[in-house]
Parts: structure tokens; sequence; C-alpha cells
């Protein structure tokens, strides 16, 4: 086992650099190395890098299994010679004046046992001094116009505050992948539009979201909700899957739509004409989805709507913030007339708690296996980012 460099140390419940009477023993397989905790920029420059790649998972801590689940997918990606590095940082710059900042939970020794049993090599903690030395920066990245909408008209500046600390810490840590959820699924838009409009040397990679067996988005912030208020908040995720699922049964109607045409029209006229009234009626509606010209997003938002407006009458009700169904290249709503990938996502607050979710819907023409997809269902998750240079350069020239 190495000595942890100065000014690192050993996570809490970490095996001791001794080994025991039992861990010399010939069959006992070698000690996990310990997970390092470091809290500044040099003890985190000092550690040495691994043969393999270096991934980094960014958090504001509280970790979860959420968390968990990109460190794993991080640990996979960069393979046992590579390194995985995950930051606890509750950044005040993505916190409006108004917001919770000093109510946000902070468990770093219980987060550092989560970060070492995921895979985690590294947790890189540091003090708000440590990442803004002169107080809060005079320079900021602008997220642009796709940081004013959603989240961002909601919380003016937050995205600027996110890209900001992104940027630092991807600066600091030098890493070749980075890992975010695809739960906040604007961020990780914001993100991946810096690194390629910035040319950043790294790969961003959105992981998908990770949800309680209820259906509840797993959050740092779901610990604030008592069991009433849960329960409310269950209809964010109801919303999405109504709106996916009766998305789904349109697209079936289409399908036998598209088998019967003018005969199915026919077949409902000569079902009702002999009072078969149910059959009648499932006759009607394929031959309306022959014949109705597209109109997939507003069936969508119309689902999702009706489980929201019922859970704005529940005792606790949910306040809804906004539904929205955007392209995810530029976050901006679609139409009717929509082909390709789209985010439903979706804000609200159960008391004074905010959640967010969204899940991804597929309208129109499928790509065929092969095909490049139209620009318009270009995922987030999957940037275009110049491939990570070969020369020891990291992001902004920081030296590895």
């Amino acid at each position: 086992m190495t000595t942890p460099p100065p000014h690192a140390q050993q996570a809490p419940g970490s095996p001791s650099s001794q080994s025991s009477s039992s861990s010399s023993s010939p069959s006992s397989p070698p000690p996990t190395p310990p997970v390092q905790l470091v809290h500044t920029a040099a003890a985190l420059r000092d550690l040495p890098r691994r043969t393999g790649r270096r991934a980094v998972v960014m958090t504001m801590g509280a970790l979860h299994e959420g968390h968990a689940t990109l460190i794993r997918a991080a640990r996979a990606r960069v393979g046992g010679e590579g390194q995985v590095v995950v930051t606890v940082f509750v950044n005040p710059l993505q916190f409006g004046p108004t917001e919770d900042l000093d109510r946000y939970p902070r468990t770093l020794d219980a987060d550092v046992v989560l970060a070492g049993e995921a895979g985690a090599d590294v947790v890189f903690a540091p003090s708000a001094d440590e990442v803004y030395p002169g107080g809060e920066p005079q320079i900021r990245i602008s997220a642009g116009p796709m940081g004013t909408l959603l989240e961002g008209a909601s919380r003016p500046g937050h995205f600027d505050g996110v890209l900001t600390v992104v940027a630092k810490l991807l600066h600091l840590s030098a890493p070749d992948v980075a890992f975010f959820g695809q739960k906040d699924a604007q961020q990780l838009a914001v993100i991946t539009r810096m690194a390629a409009d910035l040319n950043f040397p790294v790969e961003i990679v959105g992981v998908p979201t990770v949800r309680e067996d209820d259906g509840l988005a797993l959050s740092s912030r779901n610990r604030y909700l008592s069991r009433a208020q849960r329960r409310t908040a269950l209809a964010l995720s109801a919303a999405l899957f109504a709106a996916r699922d009766r998305l789904t049964a349109e697209e079936a109607l289409r399908a036998r739509a598209a088998s019967g045409g003018q005969a199915a029209q026919r077949r409902s006229a000569a079902l009702a004409a002999l009072g078969e009234d149910r059959a009648a009626a499932d006759a009607h509606a394929v031959a309306y989805a022959a014949s109705a010209l597209p109109h997939g997003p507003s069936v969508a938002r119309a689902a999702a709507h009706t489980v929201l407006d019922d859970a704005a009458q529940l005792d606790p009700p949910l306040e809804l913030d906004y539904l929205a169904l955007v392209d995810p290249s530029d976050f901006t709503e679609i139409t009717d007339a929509y082909e390709g990938e789209a985010i439903l996502a979706v804000a609200a607050k159960v008391g004074t708690t905010r959640l967010i979710d969204n899940i991804r819907l597929t309208f129109g023409p499928r790509a065929a296996p092969g095909t490049k997809p139209h620009a318009t269902t270009a995922s987030p998750a999957t940037p275009a980012t110049p491939a990570p240079p070969t020369d020891p350069q990291g992001p902004l020239g920081a030296t590895r």
C-alpha cells in the first residue's frame, strides 16, 4: 500500500496501513487500497496518476445510490488501470439568495465511505476558499440562451454558476472523461455544450436516472420530504410515465392504422351501424389515427398535465413550476411536427422542497439501424467533443 502524499488522508473506515495478521496470511486476498481524501488542489496534483485514463464524478455531497451508479460507471469505463476521482463541493455560485445553501446536507464522512465502496480512488473535497481563493470570481462562464430557459428561468444565474465551477473542477482534476446524471438533463446539456464550444479535451458521459422502487428519482433533497409529501412527490414520475405510456399507445394505434387505412374507417362505420359499440370504438380509434395529423407531443403533454393537475389537489399539494417538452439540443419547446428524441422535463415544489425529473421520448419515425440521426435527435449525453489528447495537457492547458 502506498503512503498517502502530503495533504492526503485515508478515508474513515479505510484499512490501516499496517497489515493485520489475517491480512498477511498467504490465503487472504490483498487489502483494498483506501480511497484518498484530499482537500487542496496541491494535494490533488501530488497524487500519482495511474497508467490508465482518469474519470471524474462531480457531486455536491450527500451521496446516495444515484451517485454510486455514476461512480461505478466511471470505474467500469476506466478499468482497474484507471483512476476515479469524486469531487464533493457545495457550490455557492449555483444557489440563489432564497435557496437552501445553508440547509443543503453535508455528510462528508459517509460520502467518502460510499465513494470508496462504489469504486472511487480519490475524493476531492475542497473548501470554498480553495475553489474561489479571491472570493466570488469576477469572471464566470455564461450558459448562453439555453441557460435562461426552464431551470435557468426559475433560478436566474444558476447555470452560470454550474458551468463556472465545472470548468474549474475540470481544470483542477484534469480528467479524460467526466460522468453526470441524466436526471439533471438541462445541466448535462449545458455542460456538454460548454465542453464542445470551448474545446475541453474531455468526454462528457450521461448516466441514466436512478429511481426508488416507487419511481421517485433519487435526489439528495428527498430526505427533506415527510411521508405525506413523498406520496405527493410521486406525481412527478407518474406524470412522465403517463406521457410515455400514452405516446406508446398512440404509436400502436398508428401502426395498426398504417395497415388498415380507409378499411379501418369503413369498418368503424359498419360496426357502429350494427350496434357493436366497443368494437366500433376501437375501430374508430384506429381510423382516427389513420386520418389525423401527427400530434404525439400534444398528447404526451396532456397526459402528464392530467396527473399533475390531480396532484395539485392533494394534501399536501404539488406546486408545479413547469412541464416542458423540449429539443435536447437547445431546450426549446417542440411542436407537433417535431420528429426525433425530445426531453419531457418537470419541476415542482412539495412543501418547501423543489424537485425535478425528466424522461426521453421519441417522436416520428425512428432512425434505421446504422443511419446517422437528424440533428434534432442528438442527445446531450453523447457530445461531439474532441477526443482526449495524447499529450499530458488537461483542460485549459492544465498539466496532469
